[in-house]
């Protein structure tokens, strides 16, 4: 049984809640982040010049990895996406690499986030985790990330990849984004509204990273989604549904969110009809499994 974890990326949306779980079950947590802050298990690392305290891995039983660039809250330049990619490869890389420079080390497991991007664009077929690598700059970006997270097995580390779709929380990431046009009184469904969105409540998101870590059964990669992915046309309705708001029945076309997002269109019209199969199957209960259930909950 793991006792001390390491978290990298503990200051995002998961991070935050990560910890705050992790200690209230009386795991000790270390934090890998940018900024030193008051917390003396808090350790400083700086994944493009390649340094890192190493005492970030005393006492450490498993690692769970989050760090990297957010995708879609920048204009993808050629810059850009290096930035998305190398914050996500090289910092695996530097903590293999840590990990390898201590013989002492007692680290057994190695848990990282991916993304269901990793399949691409595909329409209304179902996902598994044996669905093929999709094409496109998401796809292309989760494939290299779980390639570099895939040497940890040359370190004899049991390796887990938890394939995330939208993380719900009213505290950040997308739903505020997707809730704002709604609040306005201007919700739509974006591009055709059928594109499949697979998401999953912020109390679950938790709760899977810390079973990957005590369940020692679990191994290689595993779709992060409820088991029930919505339309986008669906999650638009039920998000108005709680605002109390209407929905209009005009479609945002795909040329007009070009022009806002450029490239990122990309991220904002896939369609990802993931599977829940492989998670179920591992023994994990999902609180929320109704996307109606999570809204309310998150918004009560």
């Amino acid at each position: 049984m793991a006792k001390k974890i390491l978290i990298t990326g503990a200051t995002g949306l998961v991070g935050t809640e990560l910890k705050k779980h992790l200690l209230s079950k009386g795991y000790a947590v270390n934090t890998l982040s940018r900024k030193k802050n008051e917390d003396p298990n808090s350790f400083v690392w700086d994944v493009y010049k390649g340094t890192i305290d190493d005492n970030c891995l005393n006492g450490v039983d498993a690692v769970i990895h989050l760090a990297g660039e957010p995708v879609a809250d920048k204009k993808w330049t050629d810059e850009r996406k290096k930035q998305i990619i190398d914050s996500r490869v090289k910092s695996t890389e530097l903590l293999f690499k840590t990990i390898r420079s201590r013989p002492d080390h007692q680290i057994k497991s190695f848990v990282s986030s991916s993304a269901v991007g990793f399949y691409g664009d595909c329409g209304d077929e179902i996902l598994t985790e044996e669905s093929a690598n999709g094409y496109g700059f998401l796809a292309e970006c989760c494939k290299l990330w779980e390639d570099a997270v895939d040497q940890g097995k040359k370190l004899s580390l049991r390796i887990v990849k938890l394939r995330t779709g939208i993380v719900f929380s009213t505290k950040g990431g997308a739903l505020p984004q997707l809730a704002q046009p709604v609040k306005l009184f201007a919700g739509a469904p974006l591009g055709t509204g059928k594109q499949w969105t697979p998401w999953i409540h912020i109390n679950d998101m938790v709760e899977m990273y810390i079973e990957a870590i005590e369940n020692l059964k679990m191994e290689d990669s595993y779709n992060a989604c409820a088991p029930f992915p919505v339309t986008n046309s669906a999650l638009t309705k039920a998000i108005a549904k709680q605002l109390h708001r209407p929905v209009w029945p005009v479609k945002v076309p795909k040329k007009a969110l070009e022009l806002l997002l450029g490239e990122r269109v990309e991220a904002v019209l896939m369609s990802n009809n993931t599977s829940a199969q492989k998670i179920l199957d591992a023994g994990f209960k999902f609180k929320f499994t109704h996307l109606e259930d999570a809204l309310e909950d998150l918004y009560k």
